[in-house]
């Protein structure tokens, strides 16, 4: 079969809602180059990315390619991906260059050039995300081991919004919480709730593709006793009363559920949120205390943002 690699050249502030518009329209599998990547530092060597070349690279802004079936329907999806990559001006979101080219390629080239760039990685004080394809071995007792098969669901696990949410579940996620994790893609945030102690994830997402995803890697890390995972939205849902609720989504999407948010958690009850570029912080927080939050902690990683909220007694 023939495919078409789409580029995008965008900014690391769109990578997230344009990798959704990506996958939306079919896309089979998302790569995402970017420049920070060559200069980056780790603590230990489960943190490095391997294979490396600047010649991969652009000198700014963020590359993402994805794959889509040459047919007669192509130029009809690129335009359509076009034009709601388009739509997230309105969000006041950041395309930089906002550049879309095609080229053809076959398809074992893009079914597994992507798996280089892709390793084992120490994401929090207890916590490594490994890919199923690699032989990776625990080097403590207390070490956590999550495994991804990323397919076609957005995210890897290593992204800096997702490590933020984990270390920030690390720290404040307590025994036998029950906790709701809101868009959860691969449903790493889920997996890594269930192995730090929760009694009860609910993983929730709109994308039947990212739902199908996440079920698989549930029973990848044998958590499905504790992780149900449903094609839901947390605020359709009034029956689901958590202890926490996470969500690694935009900030536009969270600043509309603020207010739902705050009604659905129980009292004490905390909300672990981030996607959140550095330049939508006041917009957040704003929110955020509208809503009736105790605002207990804000990470940093790179240009983003992490928000621990708390719901008063």
């Amino acid at each position: 079969m023939k495919w078409s690699e789409i580029c995008i050249h965008t900014t690391q502030e769109a990578v997230e809602p344009v990798s959704n518009i990506l996958h939306e329209a079919g896309a089979s599998g998302v790569v995402i180059e970017d420049p920070d990547e060559l200069f980056k530092e780790r603590e230990s060597i489960f943190g490095e990315v391997y294979d490396l070349s600047a010649d991969d690279y652009p000198e700014e802004g963020v590359m993402l390619k994805a794959y889509l079936p040459v047919n007669s329907f192509l130029a009809e999806a690129v335009e359509e991906i076009k034009e709601a990559i388009n739509q997230l001006l309105l969000y006041d979101i950041d395309l930089g260059h906002n550049k879309v080219t095609l080229s053809e390629v076959n398809e074992e080239e893009w079914s597994t050039a992507w798996k280089k760039y892709y390793k084992p990685v120490k994401v929090s004080d207890h916590i490594t995300i490994t890919p199923t394809w690699e032989d990776y071995q625990p080097v403590g007792d207390e070490e956590i081991v999550i495994e991804l098969d990323p397919g076609m669901a957005f995210g890897t696990g290593t992204h800096p919004t997702t490590v933020l949410c984990i270390q920030a579940l690390e720290r404040h996620l307590y025994d036998g919480a029950s906790v709701v994790d809101v868009g959860t893609g691969t449903g790493v945030l889920s997996i890594a709730a269930a192995k730090l102690g929760a009694a009860k994830v609910h993983a929730l997402d709109l994308d039947e593709v990212a739902v199908k995803s996440a079920k698989l890697n549930v029973k990848l890390n044998k958590v499905q006793e504790t992780v149900d995972v449903t094609q839901d939205n947390l605020l359709d849902n009034p029956a689901i009363i958590p202890d926490v609720i996470v969500a690694n989504i935009l900030a536009e999407v969270i600043v509309q559920m603020t207010d739902e948010a705050f009604q659905s958690l129980k009292a004490s009850g905390t909300f672990i949120m981030s996607g959140i570029i550095q330049t939508k912080r006041d917009m957040v927080k704003d929110a955020l205390q509208s809503a009736g939050f105790v605002i207990k902690e804000i990470i940093e990683m790179e240009d983003w943002l992490a928000f621990v909220a708390s719901k008063p007694e």
